[in-house]
């Protein structure tokens, strides 16, 4: 019987050449095909380049809708509140503060001025919308978170309804519904109007990059809800039935009241470097200069507005009382401020920085700056040289206010209590 022929010798392996990986040849080709070399691979990754694509058309918070989410104006959200059912909202709310004794006497007596009659379903409308929750099946209140983030961040896709990337617009969790208590979609509300607002959007932005500043840092977004606890508290204690009766107007004084403290807390914590640690006291200053001072917030507000590029220079008088800035019937059009005009505001300014320039130069000083507002100025129009605003001024804050003392406070200092 003949042995069975040897199988075929295989050839020996050569050493790789200096300089050249030691992978076998036959592995290179299924190396090539895992990197998208074969038809299989191509076709995944053809599908999931389309997937990417299509991500932009997902429309966040409502699982089986398609199609872009569309930016919403103030005034179309607005009237959203004016027709929904918010009859179990309503009954919830309290529409002024309980006085008893003494405290209603002197409030009788020395207080502010009641809400006139004609004015008080603006104001149940606003007190209503602070104790309606974030709801989830609602498109226009998904469009109202979609707007703030897309706007604040300069965004142009969406983000899912829930992640941590609202922790990075200044939440304090990966769902924005649980730091909206105590003002409900009134926060929202208000932050929306803050960011589609022409004249205010560059200061919302500004603050906002405060607010990842490396020491100066806080939650842009707690901050806001704070501050329109504030306001809600000065509307039900009527601090602000006076400039409501005299521009017929309320949810858009509110809006006005909430950019101006936004405003005087930008300017403190930016000017006098605070932190984290102070915020406790200074929503005190700001709850006291809204209660105690609203008409000297929105004059600081309307010089503000005056002195931006949108204004293009022109100063911009108030209207008629019965004009409104919101015009609830007529959606998209854009929201203006109205009834915080003060021309003595800016035309204070100019001529304290005018007087500064004759006095510097009779010293035989040069000019800080050729014009009142230059490049490099502040934003309380301080040209870089010149001597900050007294303390008795609206713009700047007092250190002490009716004896409180400054304390460290935690991040959870910024959620209030009612």
């Amino acid at each position: 019987m003949s042995a069975p022929p040897a199988p075929p010798e295989e050839p020996p392996l050569s050493p790789p050449a200096p300089g050249v990986s030691g992978i076998a040849a036959p592995m290179q080709p299924s190396l090539l095909q895992a990197f998208g070399g074969g038809t299989e691979s191509s076709e995944e990754a053809q599908r999931a380049r389309e997937e990417w694509e299509a991500l932009e058309e997902i429309q966040p918070g409502l699982p089986g809708k398609s199609g872009a989410v569309p930016l919403i104006s103030f005034n179309e959200a607005l009237q959203h509140f004016q027709t929904a059912d918010l009859s179990a909202c309503r009954k919830k709310i309290q529409a002024t503060a309980r006085r008893q004794g003494l405290a209603a006497l002197l409030r009788f007596l020395f207080g502010p001025p009641r809400l006139q009659q004609q004015l008080q379903g603006e104001r149940d409308l606003a007190l209503a919308m602070a104790q309606c929750g974030l709801d989830d099946s609602e498109a226009v209140h998904m469009r109202i978170l979609q707007t703030i983030y897309k706007k604040l961040t300069c965004s142009r896709l969406g983000c899912p309804r829930y992640g941590a990337h609202w922790e990075e617009l200044g939440f304090q969790g990966a769902d924005p519904g649980t730091d909206l208590r105590g003002t409900g979609m009134l926060g929202l509300m208000q932050m929306l109007h803050f960011v589609m607002d022409a004249q205010t959007l560059p200061l919302a932005r500004q603050i906002f990059r405060l607010s990842h500043h490396e020491t100066q840092n806080f939650p842009f977004c707690i901050m806001s809800v704070n501050i329109t606890r504030i306001v809600l508290q000065a509307l039900r204690e009527e601090c602000l039935s006076r400039e409501c009766n005299r521009r017929q107007q309320v949810i858009a004084v509110l809006n006005d009241v909430y950019a101006a403290a936004f405003l005087q807390l930008y300017r403190v914590w930016k000017s006098q470097h605070k932190t984290i640690a102070d915020s406790g006291f200074l929503l005190k200053e700001l709850e006291l200069s809204a209660k105690k001072k609203p008409k000297q917030l929105l004059k600081s507000l309307e010089a503000y507005v005056s002195r931006s590029p949108v204004a293009d220079g022109i100063q911009r008088l108030s209207p008629p009382s019965g004009s409104s800035s919101i015009s609830a019937g007529r959606a998209g059009e854009e929201i203006n401020f109205t009834g915080v005009c003060d021309l003595q505001v800016v035309l204070k300014l100019a001529s304290w920085e005018e007087t500064g320039r004759k006095n510097r130069a009779a010293r035989g000083r040069p000019a800080a700056g050729a014009g009142a507002h230059q490049e490099g100025s502040d934003l309380a129009g301080n040209a870089p040289g010149s001597p900050p605003l007294s303390q008795g001024s609206p713009l700047a804050a007092p250190e002490h206010v009716g004896g409180l003392e400054t304390r460290s406070l935690g991040p959870n200092a910024l959620i209030s209590h009612q």
